[in-house]
């Protein structure tokens, strides 16, 4: 989040509102928002049950002087259905209901919704819809001039990759504010946590080991009159091109962690996996197993677990081991650091990164100060789709051949008519990649 050092968003945000407000890098094209008003206007793009949280807390941000006037104005999903729900669970909530104003004409529909949700006059857009649209939503977001929070990960190939970053020298360039949805970089004790272990606290540190292995997820059965893009759309979990497979749709939290703590990104992965639970016509294509060794520039290794299997060991952590010691960090649960010779020190979670990092974006957009999370969250996108690349090949595939792929996994053409490429076979299953004999990149 910050260099070593340098101020922390925390430290900023004890910083009164007046110094914030006279400091002579403001930028009051920033503060303009709603044409001099003080309330922050938002759209939503993406309906579902992480873009009605991002809604819900994006519309409880607070900063130094107490909470933001923050509205919703525009909703846009892929489908209606998921969009009334979403409008009706926020509307149900008390400390929501009179932040929402989104009648019918800035409600938006279809596969271009978010270009609609880009043409009104919100300040802030929610891009919370599958990571397969990312990049595409990304670059109508900056063109628009909108400052933005946007989940992870990123995109779900390398083409994606390369659009985002793209697409980020632009947002510099207008000095858009950009937060990404890994919201344990915003958690205070996490934060101190890691800077030890960014400062040698337990030495240098030469491994690291990373655990998503849970049950599964949600899915979707195929409904009457569903065409094969509509049924995947609504099912995205499932398919790579929307998901990234869970290595990138869950795991990337873990990754994430990892490459915070070297302050780097591996250089390249090499591992194993398949589908052996998981494997009926709900399931699309990914796999239910992954395991990766990564290489970061220094030689320290990143060994990667992920499972969506029930009746097995489940974890979600990260662990790291150094010259002096290790640490142990679960999840959302305890941190703790084990140095030799010293006693074991031990954190709580504490605050819920899932609203601080709204608060930290309303707070340095209302301050004029430059906040743009896409780099490095673009990197552990990155991370996570060459772990993939990995996997789904069986090859050793380093970094620069994973970002400068050409495998774009997008369906041909547009809208609901669009081909995807993924297609379910005789007995409605979906074939999966072969390691040995699909193309790493």
């Amino acid at each position: 989040m910050q260099p070593t050092g340098k101020p922390s968003r925390r430290d900023f945000l004890k910083t009164s509102a007046v110094a914030a407000l006279g400091a002579s890098t403001l930028n009051i094209a920033r503060m303009a928002h709603a044409q001099g008003s003080d309330t922050f206007k938002i759209a939503l793009v993406g309906c579902g049950g992480r873009g009605t949280g991002a809604a819900y807390q994006a519309l409880q941000a607070q900063g130094p002087g107490g909470k933001f006037n923050v509205k919703l104005v525009a909703m846009a999903d892929a489908f209606r259905d998921r969009l009334d729900t979403c409008h009706k669970s926020l509307m149900r909530e008390e400390a929501c209901r009179d932040k929402i104003d989104v009648p019918e004409d800035r409600k938006f529909s279809g596969l271009d919704a978010h270009k609609r949700a880009m043409e009104t006059d919100a300040d802030v857009v929610l891009l919370c819809s599958p990571p397969g649209f990312r990049p595409g939503q990304y670059e109508a977001a900056v063109a628009a001039g909108k400052h933005v929070f946007m989940e992870k990960p990123l995109a779900t190939d390398g083409p994606g990759v390369r659009r985002i970053l793209a697409a980020n020298e632009e947002a510099k360039k207008k000095n858009l504010a950009v937060v990404v949805g890994f919201h344990m970089r915003h958690e205070a004790n996490r934060r101190e946590v890691t800077k030890l272990l960014q400062d040698g606290a337990i030495g240098d540190v030469h491994t690291l080991r990373a655990y998503y292995n849970c049950s599964g997820v949600w899915h979707h059965t195929r409904q009457p009159g569903e065409n094969e893009m509509q049924y995947q759309v609504r099912n995205w979990y499932y398919f790579t091109w929307l998901s990234g497979d869970h290595i990138a749709e869950q795991h990337v939290h873990d990754l994430d962690i990892c490459n915070w703590i070297k302050q780097a990104h591996p250089i390249q992965a090499n591992g194993m996996g398949g589908r052996q639970v998981r494997i009926g016509p709900d399931y699309g294509e990914i796999f239910d197993h992954h395991a990766v060794e990564f290489t970061y520039p220094d030689g320290a290794k990143l060994l990667s677990f992920c499972r969506h299997i029930p009746n097995c060991w489940e974890s979600f952590s990260q662990h790291a081991h150094g010259a002096r010691g290790t640490a142990e960090l679960i999840g959302h649960g305890r941190m703790t650091l084990l140095v030799d010779g010293q006693k074991r020190r031990r954190w709580e979670r504490g605050e819920d990164g899932h609203q601080t990092e709204h608060n930290h974006l309303f707070s340095a957009i209302a301050a004029g100060e430059p906040l743009n999370e896409t780099e490095s969250a673009a990197h552990s996108s990155m991370t996570a789709i060459l772990g993939r690349m990995a996997t789904y090949s069986g090859k050793i595939v380093t970094w620069d051949d994973g970002l400068n792929s050409q495998l774009d996994l997008s369906p041909t053409g547009e809208g609901w008519d669009a081909q995807p490429r993924p297609k379910p076979g005789p007995d409605g299953c979906y074939p999966c990649a072969v390691p040995g004999v699909t193309k790493a990149f």
